[in-house]
């Protein structure tokens, strides 16, 4: 699995620990042109926060540095690659087996595998992987009930209302990720909402309090954050007790963990990642592509067509979803328009090299993947919304390498692919989807690209 690959979470809990765990690395310069520290404690920390995101400020600094750029974060230096040539230079040859829940593990606080045994943390991760994967298999009714539920409830909508997006479908997202993962306890939505609650204040502070070092200087947001995490953590520590004494029919995704002999801690630990990291990558996807389908009655066509001819009026299966290769490309599209994981990040373990630049040891050297998924020289006209882009292997190749497609895909960014195929193989089929034309979207880039206001269509019903 391409590390890369692994969600923008990567670049934060990275840069915490290199500033937090790792010794001080010297002032030496890489020699690949960028800024100057701005301070000398905080490196460019303030011309990030000033930009408004580390996406548009990397967007910034390769506009004016080229595809190699370097700054600095605190007293480190930092690398940033803006291209599919460097990336695929950079990666080939620093593979390693860290993957997504181990470095957001380390952020928890958690014993992250890191410095421990790589055969362990190696077994771990296919746990993991194999457990979602089991999860889908057997949640797939579930998930079915799920979206049917959503679609009546729109199917019910006058075709003047407004329809919000981002409200509708992380609810949806919420109710599938817990269900999933924790069983029938979170049928009741209560527990689905004292959840959200948890889970919006734990994601918001991962996303922007531990970038620019604002948790650390309001004591009323820390003690917040402590407490949800708290919370969070005995909900989940509950709920493994509670299936660890059920009979075998178990099909959550707590007990594959359980079968594998995990600990009760680490099925928590475990747990704590793919609710987190899951739910929000399911659901900006899922809001992304409604809302490109809404600006592009064509794609709706040829998407329905396509349902049409492999489902008929039938509902959809874990063994039709590889036959539905437009709706592939559309959910392709969708994370490459809008940018959905717009920065990830490793360590130089070693000394290295792209192009004619060296990359020193123990530099933090950052994917700008916004940057890269929408160069013009490798997808042409890169903010238009074109599904039928994917039908180029040049392309194909160009997004299994940025680790969004293939075996090279992270486990939660599948999930979120099987959920949102079985969401539009129920919507399409039967609504059509209009974009209100007053509306403005402007997205926030934080670990996942999101609306930064409700996103709205109005539906209608097919005839």
């Amino acid at each position: 699995m391409l590390d890369f690959a692994i969600f923008a979470v990567t670049f934060v809990v990275i840069l915490v620990g290199a500033v937090l765990y790792l010794y001080p690395s010297s002032r030496r310069a890489s020699g690949i042109p960028g800024l100057n520290p701005t301070e000398e404690k905080d490196g460019n920390l303030q011309d990030i926060v000033s930009r408004g995101s580390l996406h548009d400020f990397l967007v910034g600094l390769h506009d004016r540095f080229g595809p190699a750029a370097s700054f600095w974060f605190g007293r480190r230096p930092v690398v940033s690659l803006g291209s599919v040539d460097l990336l695929r230079q950079h990666v080939n040859p620093n593979r390693t087996t860290d993957s997504f829940e181990t470095m957001l593990k380390s952020l928890l606080g958690y014993q992250s595998g890191l410095s421990g045994d790589a055969t362990e943390a190696l077994m771990r991760k296919k746990v993991y992987q194999g457990a979602i994967d089991r999860t889908l298999e057997h949640g797939f009714p579930a998930l079915l009930k799920l979206v049917e539920e959503l679609t009546q409830k729109w199917l019910s909508f006058p075709p003047s209302q407004h329809t919000p997006l981002c409200a509708h479908l992380l609810g949806l997202a919420m109710k599938a990720v817990t269900q999933l993962s924790m069983g029938n306890r979170f049928l009741d939505d209560i527990e689905v909402l004292r959840f959200r609650k948890n889970h919006e204040v734990i994601w918001s502070e991962i996303g922007r309090g531990y970038l620019d070092g604002s948790l650390e200087k309001s004591s009323t947001r820390k003690k917040r954050y402590e407490e949800a995490l708290s919370e969070m953590e005995s909900v989940l520590k509950s709920v493994v007790r509670e299936r660890k004494g059920e009979s075998s029919s178990q099909s959550a995704f707590m007990d594959s963990l359980l079968m594998a002999n995990l600990t009760e801690r680490q099925v928590m630990e475990d747990s704590m990642v793919f609710t987190l990291a899951g739910c929000v990558i399911t659901a900006n996807l899922c809001i992304w592509a409604v809302y490109f389908l809404s600006t592009s009655e064509e794609v709706q066509e040829k998407l329905h067509s396509e349902l049409q001819t492999v489902l008929g009026e039938e509902p959809i299966s874990l063994d039709k979803i590889p036959q539905l290769t437009y709706c592939r490309q559309v959910l392709n599209e969708t994370v490459r328009t809008a940018k959905l994981t717009p920065v990830a990040a490793r360590m130089q373990e070693v000394e290295g090299k792209v192009g004619q630049h060296v990359i020193p040891k123990e530099t933090l050297v950052i994917y700008a993947l916004g940057v890269v998924l929408q160069d013009a020289d490798t997808w042409p006209l890169p903010y238009r919304f074109d599904p039928d882009r994917f039908e180029d292997e040049a392309a194909k190749r160009s997004f299994a390498l940025l680790g969004f497609s293939g075996n090279q895909a992270c486990p939660e960014l599948r999930f979120a692919y099987t959920v949102t195929t079985i969401l539009l193989s129920s919507l399409v089929r039967k609504l059509k989807f209009h974009q209100i034309k007053s509306q403005v979207i402007e997205a926030r880039y934080e670990l996942v690209s999101t609306p930064k206001d409700d996103t709205w269509i109005t539906v209608s019903r097919r005839s």
